[in-house]
């Protein structure tokens, strides 16, 4: 879309501002970085509006506050534009008291995520990633729940060394954070080797198109050659603007839903016939995680299935869906400007049909398709084409070498250096190595043993997901990665004495509410509202189609088991043959069923006591 093509929007007529749509105000000039005088007549946007529009397609103040070597920090304004190049600034919240005691700044770092669309490495990248992580920061990669990589714990004078490095491996970190569309994920089921090849590509497509065109990051972080003025840069897409919030995109492959979906702004579903083609996409719409505690006009919400395209009308579509929120979005309240909001706002039928407009073409109705669960297939599964994929379960995504335990970050080394296929990062937080020769099976096999990298893990452990919290994040409310290991060890031996350790229930964890690990689609969700305080979600769908419910306000982490244990016994008495925890506790009227958006918030609380 042209940057400054006037656009209709629900609330009134065209507007000569790009990104601005249903929230007008008098344009600010568009050929020089907005005053703080042109900022003050516009009509109460948020501040993160302004920045960008004076940010020269976010450069900032980055380049020179990289050049103060005083501090180990960049400004509060630089720390909002950073998160387009890929980056959080944090500071270490273990040491902040004892450093502020001794007058010293906080313990300032870095965290980097990466842009992997559809989470494929080659064995020759994954080499260049392990030696950064060693070289700069502390000795661990982390998989993340968006199916990339991020790196925590790096300091301001090695940022460019760290994206150089980043660099060779010819990958980068733009637009892994920030009001862009952010990493695109894909279905990673081994088994559907045709079907996998086909929903990589199309988010590798997608995060392509929908890629901001800046040269800032070059520029900044590889000495690349400066845009004189800015004047001939140009964001044909997004504009200077931007969009009002982050923006996520899947792909899915039934019947495996690992990419959880109805938790993302946008998905495409692939509809397989009898053979497995794909024959088209189903595309969801409007789902997301994030709330704020006691702020019910925040939710959760789960994607609507907004129709069928098909195949070569998939990329249109992705554009189109991004640009109307883009126009339509809240640029005023940064709490409600997801896309969830906007469609809550306007209603489905009204977007669908600006949809529907850009791209030219009416959409199919949607087509019926099956997930069974969102969980990973662990071990080793042969693909439709021959080829052998073995799924690691790697605790909270905590590619490290753990004493007396797996040595992943060794042996995934080690097993990078002979492998001939690639890894696949899954949603979940999880490593395939994938695409192994049945003739060089016997060699990987050798490896995973001698590093322990398939130790056993419980049905429960391996359905779990938390988030990194504290120390680095300096949202997090309560613990979580680290806390988790010890509530699941509580928790197993509560369903062993039930019989029920065999038995797949997914358990997720936060630190706060923003839901990283997507804590409110988990059949059991924590999410931290203070020190070793939590609130506790029941009832979410094993497939991830629903949203769980509030359960208890405020469970001390030392109660939950014990809140938990006569619900279990309840299910191992009462459940019906397959049904899931999540099903079971709203049939059996412990927890109310949740609709969608503001139903979140309604009927909250035990029904009854087990």
């Amino acid at each position: 879309m042209d940057d400054h093509k006037p656009i209709d929007t629900p609330d009134g007529p065209a507007v000569d501002t790009p990104g601005i749509g249903a929230h007008r105000y008098e344009a600010p000039p568009t050929d020089r970085p907005i005053t703080d005088a042109e900022a003050a007549k516009a009509a109460g946007l948020a501040h993160n509006e302004h920045l960008k529009i004076a940010s020269r397609y976010l450069r900032g103040g980055l380049a020179d506050g990289l050049l103060k070597h005083a501090t180990g920090a960049i400004s509060e304004d630089d720390g909002q534009l950073v998160k387009f190049h890929g980056m959080y600034m944090q500071d270490d919240r273990d040491i902040r008291a004892e450093r502020t005691k001794k007058k010293l700044e906080k313990a300032f770092s870095f965290m980097i995520r990466l842009r992997i669309a559809g989470g494929v490495v080659t064995p020759k990248q994954w080499l260049i990633l392990d030696n950064i992580a060693t070289t700069y920061a502390g000795n661990a990669l982390r998989a993340t729940t968006r199916q990339t990589f991020q790196y925590h714990g790096v300091i301001k004078s090695n940022l460019k060394r760290t994206m150089a490095a980043i660099d060779s491996a010819l990958l980068d970190t733009i637009a892994a954070c920030g009001d862009v569309n952010r990493n695109v994920m894909a279905a990673t089921n081994p088994a559907q080797a045709g079907a996998h090849k086909i929903a990589l590509q199309l988010a590798k497509d997608i995060s392509d198109t929908l890629l901001p065109k800046t040269g800032a990051w070059r520029e900044i972080w590889l000495d690349g050659e400066r845009v004189v003025g800015g004047e001939d840069e140009v964001e044909p897409v997004y504009g200077k603007t931007y969009l009002p919030r982050k923006f996520k995109t899947v792909v899915a492959v039934p019947p495996s839903n690992e990419v959880d979906i109805f938790a993302h702004d946008l998905g495409f579903i692939a509809i397989l016939d009898k053979k497995n083609k794909v024959t088209g996409w189903n595309v969801t719409v409007g789902g997301g995680m994030g709330m704020t505690h006691g702020e019910t006009d925040t939710f959760p919400r789960t994607a609507d299935v907004m129709g069928f395209c098909k195949p070569e009308d998939a990329l249109k579509v992705a554009e189109a869906v991004m640009t109307v929120q883009r126009d339509w979005g809240n640029r005023k309240n940064r709490k409600n400007a997801r896309l969830k909001y906007t469609i809550e706002r306007f209603g489905l039928e009204a977007f669908r049909a600006e949809v529907e407009k850009r791209i030219g073409k009416t959409l199919a109705e949607p087509k019926p398709f099956t997930f069974d669960g969102n969980g990973d297939r662990y071990g080793w599964v042969e693909g439709e084409d021959g080829r052998h994929h073995l799924t690691l379960y790697v605790p909270s995504g905590r590619i490290k070498d753990i004493e007396g335990g797996p040595q992943f970050l060794s042996g995934l080394r080690r097993i990078a250096e002979v492998h001939e296929g690639d890894f696949r990062l899954t949603g979940n937080q999880n490593v395939i190595i994938a695409n192994v020769p049945a003739e060089k099976r016997d060699q990987i096999e050798a490896l995973v043993d001698e590093y322990g990298l398939t130790k056993g893990a419980s049905a429960l452990r391996r359905s779990s997901m938390a988030c990194v919290a504290l120390p680095t994040c300096g949202l997090a409310l309560a613990e979580s990665e680290r806390y988790l290991p010890d509530l699941l060890t509580e928790l197993e031996e509560s369903l062993a004495r039930h019989g029920l350790q065999d038995e797949e229930i997914t358990i997720r964890s936060t630190g706060c509410p923003n839901g990283c690990a997507r804590p409110f689609i988990a059949e059991i969700g924590l999410v931290g509202r203070g020190p070793e305080r939590y609130h506790l979600y029941l009832g979410a769908a094993f497939d991830g189609s629903r949203l769980s419910k509030l359960y208890r306000e405020d469970v001390l982490a030392s109660e939950i088991k014990d809140t938990l244990e006569p619900l279990f016994a309840a299910y191992a008495k009462d459940r019906k043959p397959g049904e899931h925890f999540g099903d079971f506790v709203i049939r059996a009227g412990f927890v109310a069923k949740t609709g969608n958006g503001p139903d979140f918030h309604q009927r909250t609380g035990p029904l009854r006591v087990a």
